[in-house]
């Protein structure tokens, strides 16, 4: 049987096939060469960090380096489009860390300015304006501005005020959210009529935003005062656009008519009235006793004999009342934000956080009991003062400020992340502390009675 090698016969099949291994050999001989000579040539496209370049029919890498970003890979398109470029991302803004608090803290007391009569109070229009406007006790009103006290009051009704005891006078002044539109401001002063009855009135500016038009009073509310002391005194408008009027319990001693626990009468009381839109004033619908036979519907809460200076923290809106105590204990509650109003902060049934009428087993299931308080050995007369929310001293944030005006000690209170209050005697000024006062930028001042202002400071 004859072989056969692709069909062909013996002598030319052996032929054939040693033709074929020769060209085998030839072409794996320059496979191999040609394979040597570009081993380091790449094939495709190198795309550079911040660009991708796609081809039509190949996928890319880019040849990463040693200070090179991630491998940026072209994936295969059937467009020629190019896609679109792969931006680094922003490098993220440290955030600043607010310094933990300091406290107790240490504090100074540097003199701002000196005024040439007694001074009640001092605060801002919030008008961005940088005026601090200082109340004296007589019935006047001036400008501090660039550091000085402007020679023309602002205000001066010493006519219609009655300032001779020393409870009454011209005791605050407040200035509305709106006040830069509305053009008015109120005040609380005691009134020459009867015993000093208080009178919460408005005022408009004249054409003169330094000088108030002293005619232009309207008188939107009158309290009777059967005493010449505990007059209350403060006004200030609360962050719900409210007035709230913090009135004293008629005066005298042991509230001898129990006016702070009378909810048919305004003293004792911290009232809250809209001043904005009415002719006098308006109740808020929300106030916890309208609608109520008997009940005045002004007041926001009670229980209070003297309060001296309230205040809400502009962080929280938390409100803070010193109440003036009796013969033992002065007194600091504190009303949150969201509270409803109602509370009956303890007088004359309790002096601070203790029994006074009667003298043992009173009831203090309905009462807001202080969250600080002081005896008369450390001082005889609270004065309330502001909650730090300044920028010069951020360790101080959230560090309430009080004093004593008998004798000029003031403390410091914040509270801990356990919820206690932490309390803390930091300076003994030897000055008859008035008030404290908050500037636009929420730094704090100290008042001294007799006409100094002073500037609340680190003590250096």
């Amino acid at each position: 049987m004859n072989s056969t090698v692709f069909g062909t016969t013996g002598g030319t099949g052996r032929q054939i096939m040693a033709q074929a291994l020769t060209a085998i050999v030839i072409m794996l001989l320059l496979a191999a060469c040609g394979g040597d000579s570009n081993r380091d040539t790449p094939t495709t496209a190198v795309a550079s960090p911040s660009e991708v370049i796609a081809q039509p029919s190949s996928t890319a890498v880019a040849t990463p380096s040693p200070e090179s970003s991630p491998t940026l890979v072209a994936t295969e398109t059937q467009s020629s489009t190019p896609l679109p470029t792969v931006a680094p991302l922003p490098t993220p803004e440290p955030v600043p860390t607010q310094p933990a608090p300091v406290f107790p803290p240490a504090i100074s007391l540097e003199p701002f300015i000196v005024a040439p009569n007694q001074i009640t109070y001092l605060t801002h229009a919030g008008d961005d304006s940088g005026r601090l406007f200082l109340v004296e006790k007589a019935g006047r009103v001036r400008i501090i501005g660039d550091g000085r006290v402007l020679e023309t009051p602002y205000l001066d009704i010493t006519d219609l005020v009655a300032s001779g005891g020393s409870e009454q006078g011209l005791l605050s002044i407040a200035f509305p959210p709106d006040f830069t539109v509305s053009r008015v401001f109120y005040v609380n002063y005691t009134d020459r009529a009867g015993d000093g009855d208080t009178v919460i009135a408005r005022y408009h500016l004249s054409s003169d935003s330094n000088i108030a038009d002293a005619m232009s009073g309207q008188i939107l509310l009158t309290v009777d005062q059967p005493a010449a002391n505990h007059n209350g005194g403060q006004i200030q408008f609360g962050p719900d656009g409210y007035l709230y009027v913090g009135t004293g319990d008629g005066g005298r001693a042991n509230d001898p008519w129990d006016n702070a626990e009378n909810l048919s009468v305004l003293l004792g009381k911290m009232l809250r009235l809209d001043v904005e839109n009415a002719e006098t004033y308006a109740v808020p619908a929300s106030n916890p006793f309208v609608q109520q036979d008997g009940l005045r519907p002004e007041i926001w809460a009670y229980g209070l004999r003297n309060p001296w200076r309230f205040s809400f923290d502009r962080a929280t809106g938390d409100m803070y009342i010193a109440d003036v105590g009796q013969n033992r204990w002065e007194e600091i509650s504190i009303q949150p934000a969201a509270s409803a109003g109602g509370e009956h902060y303890g007088w004359d049934t309790m002096e601070g956080r203790h029994c006074f009428e009667p003298a043992n087993g009173c009831n203090r299931s309905d009462k807001e009991l202080p969250v600080a308080e002081y005896g008369h050995d450390q001082g005889c007369s609270i004065t309330g003062g502001y909650v730090y929310r300044g920028q010069q001293y951020p360790a101080w944030d959230g560090t309430y400020f009080y004093a004593d005006y008998c004798n000029g000690r003031i403390w410091a209170m914040r509270q801990h992340d356990s919820g206690d209050w932490l309390n803390e005697f930091i300076l003994d000024s030897g000055i008859n502390i008035a008030s404290f006062a908050e500037d636009e930028s929420g730094e704090l001042y100290v008042l001294d009675l007799g006409g100094t202002v002073y500037r609340l400071l680190a003590s250096p």
